[in-house]
């Protein structure tokens, strides 16, 4: 993987998680159910691949900061999980992607990471992108498949700020290179651990969904919680945060499409024009990345006698974790 563009490694894991709430719909199952299921299930794949990077690569340093990430992705789970009955599968995916602002705001208020310009320029496109493709400015019922929009929306929103959180410290503890495996396998127990905590009070957790949901579930925890994850662990960490962020888009884009492909949820016209919009944005702030995306941060990084804090939030861009030394702990 170290010598595969990063960004062809999120666009890869963006595509694997975007056919997670295809599976959530077809389980039928409530989504603290849901979430706690696609984490056990993924457990027997984690495992191994965490044991055998152990012995390769040593023990994994910022653990705690893993399983915090994965406390956010429980709840963003959960909350996303709920926001699929709501307003069907395709827009609870694109209204879940507030996290293009919220990655970004968080790494200019940790490290003074300043977003670039096509990006501040890109945003306003974004967000009206994500409020057409989430149906909201329309008014017809053939704009969303669920029981309440609104309430929805809400949900969704509140899955994307805990979603967005979740990035940002897989962001920033992981290194992209040498432990790949062992940061989702510890985020995955912190989600499963707060799917209960949050879903089973709120909607219950089923442990006996039966054979046809379980295999449903089975499907989301290889795509969306071990594919997706691992990939996007091993992409972030090498990009700025407002590439991977706007990269992610795709995700909800793609749900979109697979959403009337598989579930028959056709969007209306504006919805289509959203996501369009999105992908338009996706190029703006993207397409000065053309050059090695290892290098971006150097490109962005501030002249000589910029304060050690910069220094250290592009050294975590860059994913050098290894080789940066005690100074960097």
């Amino acid at each position: 993987m170290r010598r595969i563009d990063p960004r062809l490694l999120l666009i890869a894991g963006a595509a694997f998680i975007s056919v997670s709430a295809i599976f959530v719909r077809l389980s039928g199952v409530s989504s603290g159910t849901a979430a706690l299921f696609r984490c056990a299930l993924a457990l027997p794949l984690l495992l191994p691949l965490a044991a055998r990077e152990r012995r390769r690569a040593g023990p994994r340093r910022r653990q705690g900061v893993d399983v915090a990430a994965g406390l956010l992705l429980g709840v963003d789970l959960v909350l996303w999980g709920a926001s699929i009955g709501e307003v069907g599968a395709g827009i609870a995916t694109v209204l879940v992607n507030v996290q293009v602002v919220v990655v970004p705001l968080l790494a200019l208020a940790a490290f003074g990471e300043r977003p670039s310009r096509a990006f501040a320029m890109a945003v306003p496109v974004m967000l009206g992108g994500v409020a057409l493709a989430g149906g909201l400015a329309d008014s017809g019922t053939h704009a969303v498949h669920g029981a309440d929009p609104v309430r929805g929306v809400l949900y969704g929103t509140g899955a994307g700020l805990a979603y967005g959180g979740y990035l940002f410290l897989t962001r920033l503890a992981g290194d992209g290179q040498t432990h790949r495996a062992r940061p989702v396998l510890l985020a995955t127990l912190g989600a499963g651990a707060a799917s209960v905590v949050v879903g089973a009070p709120w909607q219950g957790v089923d442990l006996t969904p039966g054979w046809a949901a379980l295999g449903w579930l089975a499907a989301l925890a290889v795509t969306g919680q071990v594919c997706g994850w691992m990939l996007i662990g091993a992409a972030l960490p090498r990009l700025r945060a407002e590439v991977g962020g706007t990269l992610l888009l795709l995700q909800p884009v793609l749900a979109v499409i697979f959403g009337a492909v598989v579930l028959a949820e056709y969007p209306a016209l504006l919805q289509i024009a959203g996501c369009l919009l999105v992908v338009a944005a996706l190029w703006l702030t993207t397409r000065s990345a053309a050059g090695p995306p290892a290098a971006e941060p150097g490109a962005a990084a501030p002249e000589p006698g910029a304060s050690s804090r910069n220094h250290r939030a592009a050294e975590s861009v860059r994913g050098h974790e290894a080789a940066t030394g005690p100074a960097r702990r």
